[in-house]
């Protein structure tokens, strides 16, 4: 049964949700100073600035012959006859100055002589003997290029004192090497945040040991540890809680003092066996939200003492998407990151969806190519918050607003993509 069947007058918006966290959550986490090649994904501390121009010179944007006039032998339309003063590769200079009339071999990154002021491609030129010039080489140029084609200019891409980087930029793969590329080898970065993370439920067990028939595997704590690890946090993993209060307790207690961060699956609800709610309020406090989303109704958010606590549905669909729609942006914001924006872009609906308004939904879908090119989203037959083949088989989720009742097909909807949410 799904998880997220109703919704009452108090249910709260997902923008709600999330503009709690930004009022109600900052950093918890301290600093420290990280190799370029072990600060992937952490949470920058500092600003970061170019002391140098980057290119450090005006350099050859790629191949090719270097010159400045377009005066010269002329032969044939649109050709430029200049002879050969030297060779320029990356990582050297040229001697001198480059004469009217001359030309210059020049390479990828090689530092511009004085008199060039324009490349023009390799492929676009030819040479041959010339036995009048010194190197004993000609080439043929476009006498049609315009000054500055081809060439980088110093500080195109960097000036030296500029601010690169920014305290709460997360460290992605352009970022390292922007901070290589301004002679980094360090940076100071957030320590990980440390989240505790169990499920509970008598009726889990851990995969890979028996089980009765009536049990099931535990497949939510794993899920949400590897959500976790893609954020660059560190888990420590508390396993499976009996469904008993004292256990919740202790267990709640005892995990508050050793993480910044606590989150379980399951509990949350109202049922008789459900106990995190009520341990959570007697160690601390709790903020429980009925969600006007689905999958995910029940979600708790609050406070073991003063550590923050993060309590998850326990169907699989429903922790994975509220992780993601919740999870994803308290765990950024606690570990200093300055942006939690979902990623979204727009597709064409492959079908059909009906829905009473009030509720916001958020549907499994595949992409495909539509005719024309387009991104084309096709939805998951199951609704079901405990069919997890879905998030298998799906690349993301369709966004329904609250206020919408259909989509039809060729409708744009939103789309929130897994490649984005998942890191």
């Amino acid at each position: 049964m799904d998880d997220c069947t109703a919704h009452g007058p108090t249910a709260l918006s997902l923008d709600a949700a999330l503009a709690r966290i930004d009022q109600g959550y900052g950093p918890v986490t301290g600093t420290e100073t990280a190799p370029l090649r072990a600060a992937l994904g952490r949470v920058l501390a500092e600003e970061v600035t170019a002391p140098v121009n980057v290119p450090p010179a005006a350099v050859s944007a790629m191949d090719g012959w270097g010159f400045a006039e377009e005066a010269g032998d002329g032969k044939g339309e649109g050709e430029r006859r200049l002879s050969v003063a030297g060779r320029v590769p990356a990582g050297s200079s040229f001697a001198g100055v480059v004469a009217p009339g001359q030309a210059v071999r020049i390479f990828t990154g090689a530092p511009i002589p004085a008199g060039v002021d324009r490349v023009a491609m390799q492929e676009d030129c030819r040479a041959e003997d010339d036995g009048a010039a010194a190197s004993g080489m000609a080439v043929w140029v476009p006498a049609s290029l315009k000054p500055g084609a081809n060439i980088r200019p110093m500080g195109e891409d960097m000036t030296a004192g500029s601010v690169v980087l920014r305290p709460g930029q997360r460290m992605r793969a352009q970022e390292i090497g922007l901070a290589a590329a301004v002679g980094r080898s360090t940076v100071i970065v957030r320590t990980r945040l440390r989240v505790a993370l169990f499920s509970t439920g008598d009726e889990l067990r851990e995969p890979g040991t028996p089980k009765p028939d009536h049990a099931i595997y535990d497949a939510n704590r794993h899920t949400l540890a590897a959500q976790l690890d893609a954020l660059g946090v560190e888990v420590i993993d508390l396993g499976i809680l009996p469904d008993r209060p004292e256990a919740t307790r202790a267990a709640l207690a005892e995990a508050a003092e050793r993480a910044d961060l606590l989150v379980t699956s399951g509990g949350v609800s109202v049922g008789e066996e459900d106990h995190v709610k009520a341990a959570v309020s007697a160690l601390g406090s709790i903020d429980l939200w009925t969600l006007a989303i689905k999958p995910g109704k029940p979600l708790a958010l609050g406070r073991v003492g003063t550590t923050p606590f993060l309590g998850l549905p326990g169907n699989p669909v429903s922790a994975m998407v509220t992780f993601l729609l919740v999870g994803r942006p308290l765990v950024l914001r606690l570990s200093g990151a300055s942006s939690a924006a979902t990623p979204r872009s727009l597709v064409v609906a492959g079908f059909s969806f009906t829905k009473k308004p009030g509720r916001r939904e958020f549907l499994r879908a595949r992409l495909e190519r539509a005719p024309d090119g387009r991104p084309l989203a096709i939805k998951f037959p199951s609704n079901s918050s405990g069919v997890l083949t879905s998030m298998v088989e799906a690349d993301g989720l369709v966004d329904m607003p609250a206020e919408a009742v259909a989509i039809k097909p060729g409708d744009l909807v939103d789309f929130l993509p897994f490649t984005g949410l998942f890191a």
